[in-house]
């Protein structure tokens, strides 16, 4: 057995104290990360070992040279390029001549003590080609999810999954054990993944893969809160894994190191480096100290971790705080939480350090300087800034000026020096605000802005589509929460920006060491003339508009004081009908409302559309993309009924229609509307919706909260071009929408949510996922279970909340009773689930 130890890591997210190190090389415990995944391999008699190295490749190698002094043979491969993860072991197998060699690939940047003895014997019983070595978490979500049958058998990959995808709690650990013949499968010097490519692969082969749930410690330092946690776990004597020194009660001291401060100065445990001395009064608690370190008196160091060859003069306070290499800090010195100091710093005296603070190596922070940077961004923030395409926070707080230009500045980097970026926004000063700041990040990394100002997001997109732009934002008061506001960004086409992308923008969000463009190339700011003009082309040629005239509608619009409202009336006198308009002025005050609010204006739409005996009534929302619908008879339309609606339209107006898509969550009577097509099940997203209206045999995507998407117009939706759509398919149908809404099937649903704290929430789907196991159901966002026989269950529907710590019971019956009754099972189930 010959081990691959992936070692090419850049450690951006451990930055700054990746600046001058690869990640493989970051000390913990005062040994490096990489130290202690040789020293584990070597326990279990591996002990011929390859480095594959990319970023840094000398530092490694010159620490670890041939392997002799630490009992082991070394030998290193650099990449020329990056091959992703398989194509890297490739790489290397082929450059060592190691290509008829089982081999065991482990990460070199993660802390772990699992039994790869049992690991590969659990490969060699089961005759496996490749064996995944799995481990349970709380949350899977920046993991790879492995599911296997009873027998270890692998089923499905869901790679970084979503809350509704996370049917187990059994994750990647990213060590492997391959036969030689996997390897022949992998191109060579091209770029492949073991997750994305290879082992979907390997499936569809139907090869013999395994997975091997080890109980073992494993963490990945995917950050620099991971990184701080792995100091305390193993301090809590959680890993075992050695650490050097003599032990005496609660402390473990290096060779050749002085301790001068009193026994009870020391709390929880501590670990102290070779040749350091610890002056009198100093009081540590949790703390590692590196090697040749001076720690002065009155000092007091709790939940740090400091790296060798620093000195901390008298009298400071850090706490919850990492300090690089070879750094000085003065006298009196007070440093708040979760500061990360990189090497050869230099903190002068009295200076005054705020909470959640980066320095990069050797900067210089004067005597009595206080450095006081707002970084509550980088505090929420420290893990992830997108959910979806979406960055929200507090207007103004977490949503201030400096943020924007960062990020404007991070997303300009992504999209690259010379290109160019659509900018957008509503009417809220705040949006306006945030805006303008993301424009100016944007041109200081040398990309050219079109900036629309106040545009409803539909418009964008459909500027976007033209394809004259890389990418594009918007920003806007939030619809659901006052004090909120959001970024939303679009990819070249307008389409939200995929996860995969986000990612990558939040690397060099998180990095902060990227590049401004030279002088001379800064971007310019540009202003788009024709968007509205080119869109109401479109519009209008992609509508019978013939029919919609002769129906004469008569309709009650309210705008929500959006920006629609300075579009559509343009359009609407195109279609010859008679409207009422409510809150048709612009108003930033307004664009934000509350549920009670939005009731009300529904029951005065209500209350004229019966009044005034009109057709229909329509509520836009501020971002124009969903429209909530009232009929001839004043009822008001919820999400799910106006999509029943909306499908048994446009099937009876459209016959031949092959294929349409709605959410999982869509309620069950489509199915039987529209059992004469195909459905498409998406996840509850409007990404997803427009995923699938990709899919040229897809011809409408119907959501359940107001968003329609016809694909024969646009990909994504749009609230004008929605209403417009529904007039044109009554006008065709003859119908009415009070009529049509008592002829056709209804199944009653009842919602409940149901509270589970993040940790939980994987342990709980994989429950569901198991207890379901054999019966009908679908597994596309969340899992939902169909009921067949003579009762009245119809369905439930179970989804985990991807923002909040709480689960979504959705249960349809053909009765109410029988639907809150499904509620309530399934929601005491889960509560049972969590609590066990």
């Amino acid at each position: 057995m010959k081990a691959i130890i992936m070692a090419g890591g850049f450690g951006t997210r451990l930055r700054p104290l990746t600046a001058n190190i690869p990640k493989p090389m970051v000390p913990m415990v005062n040994k490096p990360m990489m130290y202690h995944i040789v020293e584990l391999l070597k326990e279990h008699n591996i002990k011929q070992i390859v480095a594959s190295l990319f970023y840094h490749p000398e530092v490694i190698s010159e620490y670890f040279q041939n392997g002799e002094k630490f009992g082991v043979s070394m030998n290193y491969v650099r990449a020329e390029a990056d091959y992703g993860t398989a194509g890297s072991v490739k790489n290397a197998t082929v450059s060592l001549g190691l290509i008829n060699d089982q081999i065991l690939i482990i990460s070199g940047d993660v802390l772990t003590d699992i039994n790869l003895t049992k690991a590969i014997d659990f490969h060699n019983l089961k005759k496996a080609d490749a064996t995944l070595v799995l481990t349970r978490v709380s949350n899977p979500l920046q993991y790879g999810v492995v599911i296997t049958n009873d027998e270890g058998r692998i089923t499905r990959f869901l790679e970084k999954p979503t809350w509704g995808e996370v049917f187990s709690d059994t994750i990647n650990t990213g060590i492997y054990i391959l036969e030689p013949k996997v390897l022949e499968l992998v191109p060579f010097r091209e770029e492949f993944d073991f997750s994305k490519d290879l082992f979907p692969l390997m499936l569809r082969k139907n090869m013999n893969l395994y997975g091997y749930i080890s109980d073992g410690y494993w963490r990945d330092i995917g950050s620099l809160y991971d990184y701080q946690e792995a100091h305390l776990d193993i301090l809590s004597q959680n890993v075992g894994i050695e650490v050097e020194g003599k032990k005496e009660n609660n402390l473990i001291i290096g060779e050749n190191s002085v301790l001068k401060t009193e026994p009870e100065n020391l709390h929880g445990m501590n670990i102290i480096g070779k040749r350091t001395i610890i002056e009198e009064n100093v009081k540590l608690s949790n703390t590692v100290i590196g090697n040749s370190c001076v720690i002065h008196s009155g000092t007091n160091l709790k939940n740090c971790v400091i790296w060798d060859g620093t000195t901390i003069g008298n009298h400071c306070e850090l706490s919850a705080d990492v300090v690089g290499y070879n750094c000085k800090i003065g006298n009196n010195v007070m440093i708040g939480d979760n500061v990360f100091i990189s090497d050869r710093c230099v903190i002068g005296d009295n200076a005054r350090l705020f909470a959640n603070i980066k320095l990069w190596p050797e900067k210089v922070i004067e005597n009595s300087a206080v450095l006081n940077r707002s970084l509550v961004l980088e505090d929420r923030w420290l893990k992830e800034l997108f959910t979806d395409a979406r960055v929200s926070g507090i207007s103004n707080i977490e949503m201030n000026p400096e943020f924007g230009a960062k990020l404007g500045a991070a997303f300009g980097v992504f999209i690259g020096e010379g290109k160019t970026v659509v900018t957008s926004r509503d009417s809220d000063n705040v949006s306006r605000m945030m805006n303008r700041a993301l424009i100016c990040g944007l041109i200081s990394a040398g990309v050219n802005v079109n900036d629309l100002r106040a545009m409803p997001i539909p418009l964008v997109r459909h500027e976007l589509s033209t394809g004259n732009e890389a990418g594009g934002i918007h920003v806007r008061k939030s619809p659901y929460n006052k004090a909120m506001t959001d970024i939303i960004f679009f990819d070249s086409n307008g389409r939200d920006l995929p996860v995969r992308k986000t990612k990558s923008i939040e690397r060099i969000f998180f990095g902060e060491d990227y590049m401004r463009a030279p002088a001379h190339k800064v971007g310019g700011i540009f202003f788009t003339e024709r968007t509205t003009e080119i869109y109401k082309q479109k519009f209008l040629s992609s509508l019978k508009l013939d029919a919609i005239k002769k129906a004469k509608f008569k309709i009650v619009l309210d705008y929500s004081n959006g920006v629609a409202a300075t579009i559509f009336p343009n359009l609407l006198g195109s279609f010859e009908c008679q409207s009422v308009a409510l809150n048709s002025h612009l108003d930033p005050k307004k664009l934000t409302r509350e549920e009670k609010e939005i009731k009300e204006s529904l029951k005065q739409i209500s209350h004229i559309v019966t009044s005034l005996q009109y057709d229909i009534g329509c509520m836009i929302d501020a971002g124009s993309e969903r429209i909530t619908i009232v009929d001839e008879k004043g009822e008001i339309l919820d999400g799910d009924r106006l999509l029943t609606l909306f499908v048994k339209l446009y099937l009876d107006v459209y016959p031949g229609t092959r294929r349409i898509a709605v959410p999982i969550i869509a309620p069950s009577e489509i199915d039987v509307i529209a059992s004469k097509c195909s459905i498409m099940k998406t996840k509850n997203s409007h990404l997803a919706m427009m995923e699938a209206a990709s899919d040229k045999s897809v011809s409408f995507v119907g959501g359940t909260k107001g968003g329609f998407i016809f694909t024969d117009f646009f990909f994504a939706s749009d609230a004008m071009y929605s209403l417009a759509k529904l007039l044109e398919l009554l006008a065709l149908s003859g119908k009415k929408l009070g009529e049509l809404n008592k002829e056709i099937v209804r199944y009653y649903s009842v919602e409940q949510d149901v509270l589970c704290p993040w940790n939980l929430k994987g342990k709980v789907m994989r429950y569901i996922s198991t207890e379901t196991e054999n019966m009908d159901r679908e597994l596309v966002d969340g899992v939902k279970i169909k009921f067949h026989g003579g009762d009245d269950a119809v369905a439930v529907q179970i989804i985990p909340d991807k923002e909040r710590p709480l689960f979504h019971i959705k249960a349809e019956a053909k009765s109410e009773t029988t639907a809150l009754h499904l509620a309530e099972k399934y929601s005491k189930l889960i509560e049972k689930w969590r609590d066990e």
